[in-house]
């Protein structure tokens, strides 16, 4: 199928879009203007033509006719002076034929006999040389005056121009004289193409310097689209990468959260069926100690230093499985996978007032069904250890927890009343291992943590999680 012109034009390049569509438009406006040109050249030459040969002819034709200034006729001698005029001059090289008109529009002379003597309807040239202008045009010879000169051509030169009477501004009479235009059309057409080349080779050279400039531009803004676009590939590809490595990074993340879940699952398991186990022998056999010292036979003052050194090393062990089995119970993680994310929260939530003893607001908003297991993991894991924090360092004053969906991402807001810190000397080091616990779990499923805290005001923890596990916004 032939491909439209525009379609064609569209897939060239800037420098041959712009040499076709500025040569269209020089080629025209060469044209147009050679054209204009050439009309104004055509009518300053005849112009110029018919003013010469109407003066010319007015210095010898004037003073024949000066009969007219008082009478209607020219006498006879005049009139045999006036044919010689056009038959024996070299004037009659130039002037075809030749006539005088009266004011009535009558015909006072010609050299055609048959018109002489006739009037006719005063035209618009003849007119305007009444008015003491000399008009001239080319004529196509369709009126009836125009018989006699016929036979001359198709076309002449008419020119009608004033005579005046002698020593006045009178106008006494109109003559009107005919000139071929073989002539004239032979300079008229080779002033017009000296002006068409002229301004063609004009035109031609700023076409050929600015084609040049435009072409080196074109050239530049090529290679540079060309270097663009391979710039641009490479970092799609990069970007395209980075897009994989990402989602691998989320992938692993996620799942390493549930392993994680798992070892803590058996560390609890193994704290509890091993140190759990051994040290509540050891407070039995404890027990018997102490029954068996109770009735031994040692002075006074030793059993009583055994007994009161037998009380505090049961107390350390009695302390110390109630810790182990503390741990051991916080380890374990509720099982979550038929929890929705609401329940979820409420369960965190009532642990850690049973736990505590303490109250803690709970608002919901618009919290989605389908939130997966990590991070229904990561939002327990969050909010359980920030109302740990809530309860040892603010006394669980003003606990709040508030959890919203906004823009397709959960938004986790954990709050205290408590004395605030600085979060500028925030460090690992400095008992705040439990913060950067939490960092670690949100940024590695993709979302953003935030402390907002300062001495006096309380504290904020503020985590924004996607709904699922790659559900990311890329930074490009």
């Amino acid at each position: 199928m032939t491909a439209l012109p525009g379609a064609i034009f569209t897939r060239l390049n800037l420098a041959r879009q712009y040499m076709l569509a500025s040569f269209v438009i020089l080629v025209c406006c060469t044209i147009g203007i050679g054209w204009w040109i050439g009309r104004e050249i055509e009518a300053g030459v005849v112009n110029e033509t018919s003013a010469t040969t109407a003066l010319y002819m007015n210095s010898f034709v004037a003073p024949l006719v000066q009969d007219l200034a008082t009478g209607d006729e020219i006498r006879e001698k005049n009139v045999a002076r006036l044919d010689a005029l056009i038959k024996e001059t070299p004037l009659g090289r130039y002037v075809l034929s030749f006539k005088i008109w009266s004011p009535e529009g009558r015909v006072v002379y010609s050299v055609d006999r048959s018109v002489m003597g006739q009037t006719f309807d005063i035209g618009e040239n003849a007119e305007r040389a009444w008015n003491g202008a000399v008009a001239t045009e080319i004529s196509t010879l369709s009126e009836d005056e125009h018989a006699g000169e016929k036979r001359f051509g198709d076309r002449l030169l008419e020119t009608y121009s004033p005579i005046w009477r002698a020593d006045s501004d009178e106008i006494i009479a109109v003559a009107e004289f005919y000139q071929s235009v073989e002539h004239l059309d032979a300079q008229i057409w080779r002033t017009r193409l000296y002006g068409w080349l002229t301004l063609g080779l004009a035109a031609l050279a700023v076409y050929i310097v600015l084609a040049g400039i435009v072409r080196r531009g074109s050239d530049t803004i090529v290679r540079q689209q060309r270097e663009l676009g391979a710039k641009v590939r490479q970092l799609t590809d990069l970007l395209a990468e980075n897009r994989d490595l990402s989602e691998r990074v989320r992938r692993a993340a996620s799942g390493t959260t549930a392993r994680n879940e798992n070892l803590l699952r058996r560390i609890s398991a193994e704290l509890h069926d091993g140190p759990a186990q051994a040290l509540g022998l050891a407070v039995l056999r404890l027990d018997a100690v102490m029954e068996h010292t109770s009735g031994c036979s040692c002075d006074k003052q030793t059993l009583k230093q055994a007994n009161r050194d037998l009380i505090t090393v049961q107390r350390s062990v009695h302390d110390a499985l109630e810790e182990i089995r503390k741990l051991s119970t916080g380890l374990i993680l509720p099982e979550l996978d038929e929890l929705t994310l609401q329940e979820t929260l409420q369960r965190v939530v009532r642990g850690h007032e049973l736990r505590s003893n303490t109250k803690v607001a709970l608002d919901l908003r618009s919290l989605p069904e389908d939130a997966s297991l990590p991070v229904k993991i990561t939002v327990y894991r969050v909010v359980q250890e920030a109302l740990n924090n809530a309860y040892r360092h603010a006394g669980g004053k003003d606990q709040r927890v508030e959890v919203a969906q906004a823009h397709g991402r959960l938004i986790v807001d954990v709050v205290d009343g408590g004395a605030g810190f600085d979060p500028a000397g925030l460090t690992v080091g400095n008992g705040r291992l439990g913060l950067e616990g939490m960092r670690q779990r949100v940024e590695s499923m993709g979302g953003v943590f935030q402390v907002d805290a300062a001495p006096g005001r309380g504290t904020r923890i503020h985590a924004e999680l996607p709904r699922q596990p790659g559900e990311h916004e890329y930074v490009h």
